[in-house]
């Protein structure tokens, strides 16, 4: 199973949008999404500021902005 962060703020739509292949992705790649709002993180807020949304897996940033179902599951294999 594999742990990922989502960064977001709230009224971010491209954040939902990454969220929705998230959850799409997980039926093929078992994950566990856990969302942290960076307006109540002043680190992550000060480190990604507008590059939200931003996919983590541990500390290694595999998304930023946009993501397809087909770049999250090479990235989720080690493709990336």
């Amino acid at each position: 199973m594999t742990d990922l962060t989502l960064l977001t703020r709230d009224g971010c739509r491209l954040c939902d949008k990454m969220k929705a292949v998230v959850s799409r992705v997980q039926y093929a790649h078992p994950l566990i999404l856990r969302e942290v709002d960076i307006s109540t993180r002043p680190e992550l807020k000060r480190r990604f500021g507008t590059e939200i949304p931003v996919l983590l897996r541990g500390d290694d940033v595999i998304a930023r902005h946009r993501v397809t179902e087909r770049e999250l599951l090479e990235a989720l294999r080690g493709g990336r």
